[in-house]
Parts: structure tokens; C-alpha cells; sequence
């Protein structure tokens, strides 16, 4: 029964637990929208459209969104009674026990070490692109690595860079980089709107139609279009959605976080569906859906209507855009590493706090080295899906917490409680548990693989070193 072993639940979430607390409900909500406008809205919009869905890949952002919605409004009732850095594995770990706890940091340690990296070769080829465009692009072989088959290089360098230098970012503490964050989407914001501006003038509503494409089957048995393939959509573009969750990482450096944890959490994902929506049935009404498989499609579609102007902001913004994803990203990671560490389940190294700024230095050097390594050497390819399966898996476990959680500890105090009784975690289990089984298998091989892995170091590790376990 050890592996099942629970921890206590802190009821007091504002005491201080070696982390500053210093960022407030803006500050979060902030952080929500840095993690979650990016790649979705500035590349995935395109590739969903032309690919997937056609027009109806705005259904397919209403899907992810609302199987986001349900397993956000979880983590809203989760954050708010329990706290704590460790975001769905601390969830996890009081109202599961200690092995499921264990599956889903591992699964949450995925999302966000893949995510970064992937995000990070967006980033490079955006800047190459705009560097391009001025008569000072980089060699080949400094924006590709020798591993990558289809353009071999030496090292994807911007890559390297961007990474480094958010992890000094986030080493110079908590609030630096939220304001560092704040700034950036302020800047990507305007962007998009500007696009929304540009784009509501030039729609042709014929392009709409059918908005839900037949069908069609390749030589190969692939299917697109149709229900299918806006369902198929919906679980490419979940990707899109990453990042609320990093929110909840920041429990122990908010002020208030039973307050303004769902503010973040919720305020951010509403905000970012709705503009999800918007650009995604506004980019396929100004140009055929069946052109957008291209690496920019926003920025490419104002150029097809003469916006020259408009689409060199665009691949500002999108630059910017992608930037923040990575630092939240970055830091969602070094906080669930810090918490699973200051459990005993990790060394401590990852536990290890900067004297000054208070930030888990041992854990942003850990994560920010093997992210370098995986952006400047690693094409991720195909295997930047797994950040969609292991997320999807952590809010499936997170859900069924909500569920238990509310039987076996009805006294909890929650602040914030999930409407509509048991009725939105089984949703949010169903629906999240169905996008997972639309991911292909190459996908499901890298996951099983990366849990096996995990089950290694846990019994090799963890279970004997946890906190819980040198108290019995």
C-alpha cells in the first residue's frame, strides 16, 4: 500500500514555503496567456485547416477548448483547496497517493521538456526568416543539427540561445520574468488584433463553404476531413492549448493563490479560446484553407491579400508569441521538478534554492542543460505530439483527483468547487481520454516508452527516498 501513500494537504496556502511570493491574479493571467498564444494561433491554425478540418477547425478548436475548460475548472477547485508547485502531481499525490502522483509529474515533466524545445526550432526558423529579409540570414548549418535527415547542420544556435537566456530569466526570480512575460504579450496581442483588423475587411464567405469538407481518403488509407478530421484536429491543436496549466505551478509565489490560482487559470483559457476562434474562422475566410500547410499561415495569408505591412508585424508578433511560450513553459517545468525533488522522489539537487532571488537554480540548470540539448541537436518532429498525450493524460488523472477527493475528504475547504456536481471532471475524463486516442502511433510508442522509464527511476529511486517513505 506505499505506493499508494498520501500526503498531507496543507491547509494554510499562503505560508511561506522557501519560494517569494510576489506575483498577483494579472500576473498569472498573464502567465496563462504567454503559455498559450503561440504556435497554435501563429502556425497550428494553418496546418489543422488545410490538413484536417478545413473551415471547421474553429469546431475543432471549440473541442479542445472545451475539453481544456472541463480539466481547467478541475484544476481551478484543485489549486485553490491544495496548492502548491507541483500543480497536478502535489493534486495528485494528496488525493491519489504517491505511484499515481509519480505518473503524472513524469507525464507533466514531458508536456513541458518537449514542448520548450519544439517551440524553440519555431522560434529559430521565425528569426532566420526575419534576419532573411534584412540580408543576414545564418548558414544552414548553424540553424539545424547534424541529426536532422531532411537539412543537416551543425547546431540549431538561436535555439540554444533563446533557451539559455530564458533560464537566466527565470534564475533572476518569479516576478522578473512575469514582467518580462507581461510585456511580451502586450506585444503579441497588438499583433493579433492587428490582424483581426486587417483580415474582418477582406473575408469572402464563399471560402466557407462547405465549412465542413467532404471526406477524403488517401492512397494510404490516411482519412481527412469531415467529423473525423475535425476531431483529429481537435487532438493536433490541443497543443495549442498547453500552458494554462503552468499557471497552478505558481501556487507558492502567488499572494493570494486560493483567489487568484482560478482567476489565472480560467481568465487566460477563456480569453485565449475566444481568440483561437476568431483568427481561425477569419484566416480561412480570406484565403482557401487547402493553400495554409505553411509554416506561417497568418503572416502567409496577408500577403495573399496585398498586407505586406501588416504580415512583416505579424512575424513580429509570432516571434514574440513564441518567446513566452517557452518561459512559462520553462518555468512550469522547474517548478514541478522542484516540488517532486523537495518530495524526496528526485535528488535534491532539484530542490536547490538561490540564496537570493529564491528560485529553484538546481532544477533551471538541470531542465534548461537537457533543453539545450534537445533544441540545438534534436529534430523532435513527429515526437512533439508526446507534449499533447502527456498533458492530455495529467488532466485525465487530474479530473478522476477532483472525483476522489471530493468523497474521501468532503471537508475540504474549496474555496473555489467546480459547478454542476461530479458532472464536468467525468466530462473533462471522457473528453481528454477520446483526443488522447486520436493521436497516432508513433505517439503512444514514445509515450510508452518515456512511462517505462519512469517506473524505473521510481522504483529504483524514489520509493525508497521519498519524504513519506523515511517518516515510516
Amino acid at each position: 500500500m506505499s505506493l499508494f501513500r498520501t500526503k498531507p494537504i496543507e491547509t494554510d496556502l499562503e505560508k511561506q514555503t522557501g519560494l517569494k511570493r510576489s506575483l498577483n491574479a494579472f500576473d498569472l493571467v498573464m502567465l496563462g496567456i504567454g503559455a498559450i498564444i503561440g504556435t497554435g494561433i501563429f502556425v497550428l491554425t494553418g496546418k489543422a485547416a488545410a490538413v484536417n478540418a478545413g473551415p471547421a477547425v474553429v469546431l475543432s478548436f471549440i473541442v479542445a477548448g472545451l475539453a481544456c475548460t472541463f480539466a481547467a475548472l478541475s484544476y481551478a477547485e484543485l489549486s485553490s483547496s491544495i496548492g502548491g508547485a507541483g500543480s497536478a502531481y502535489g493534486y495528485g499525490y494528496a488525493g491519489l497517493g504517491e505511484w499515481p502522483a509519480w505518473i503524472i509529474g513524469w507525464m507533466l515533466v514531458l508536456e513541458y521538456a518537449v514542448a520548450v524545445p519544439a517551440v524553440s526550432a519555431g522560434w529559430s526558423e521565425y528569426l532566420n526568416n526575419g534576419l532573411q529579409a534584412i540580408g543576414s540570414g545564418l548558414p544552414a548549418t548553424l540553424t539545424h543539427s547534424f541529426l536532422d535527415t531532411q537539412h543537416p547542420g551543425l547546431v540549431n544556435l538561436p535555439a540554444v540561445l533563446i533557451i539559455a537566456t530564458l533560464g537566466f530569466v527565470l534564475a533572476k526570480g518569479a516576478k522578473v520574468g512575469a514582467v518580462l512575460n507581461a510585456v511580451i504579450v502586450a506585444v503579441k496581442l497588438a499583433t493579433i488584433f492587428l490582424f483581426i483588423g486587417v483580415a474582418v475587411f477582406h473575408v469572402d464567405p464563399t471560402l466557407w463553404h462547405p465549412f465542413i469538407p467532404a471526406e477524403v481518403v488517401d492512397a494510404d488509407g490516411a482519412k481527412h476531413f469531415g467529423w473525423g478530421g475535425v476531431f483529429d484536429g481537435a487532438s493536433k491543436i490541443f497543443f495549442a492549448y498547453l500552458g494554462f496549466d503552468a499557471v497552478s505551478t505558481a501556487a507558492e509565489e502567488t499572494k493570494k493563490p486560493s483567489r487568484d490560482l482560478p482567476i489565472g487559470i480560467l481568465g487566460s483559457l477563456g480569453a485565449c479560446t475566444i481568440l483561437y476562434i476568431v483568427v481561425s474562422g477569419l484566416l480561412t475566410g480570406i484565403v482557401p484553407y487547402s493553400t495554409l500547410n505553411v509554416g506561417s499561415p497568418v503572416a502567409y495569408s496577408l500577403l495573399q491579400i496585398g498586407q505586406k505591412t501588416a504580415a512583416g508585424l505579424i512575424s513580429i508578433g509570432a516571434i514574440a508569441g513564441l518567446t513566452t511560450v517557452m518561459l512559462v513553459m520553462f518555468y512550469g517545468l522547474t517548478r514541478v521538478l522542484f516540488a517532486i525533488s523537495r518530495d524526496g522522489l528526485l535528488p535534491p539537487f532539484f530542490a536547490r534554492l538561490h540564496p537570493t532571488t529564491q528560485t529553484p537554480v538546481g532544477s533551471i540548470i538541470a531542465a534548461g542543460g537537457v533543453m539545450l540539448l534537445l533544441g540545438g541537436f534534436v529534430p523532435l518532429g513527429e515526437l512533439a505530439d508526446t507534449a499533447n498525450i502527456g498533458t492530455l493524460g495529467a488532466f485525465v488523472i487530474a479530473c478522476v483527483g477532483v472525483l476522489v477527493l471530493r468523497r474521501t475528504r468532503p471537508d475540504l475547504k474549496r474555496p473555489f468547487r467546480a459547478p454542476f456536481g461530479p458532472l464536468l471532471p467525468v466530462l473533462g475524463v471522457l473528453s481528454c481520454g477520446y483526443l488522447m486516442t486520436r493521436l497516432g502511433q508513433t505517439t503512444w510508442t514514445a509515450f510508452a516508452i518515456w512511462l517505462v522509464i519512469g517506473q524505473a527511476i521510481y522504483f529504483g529511486y524514489s520509493r525508497r527516498h521519498a519524504v513519506l517513505a523515511r517518516a515510516a
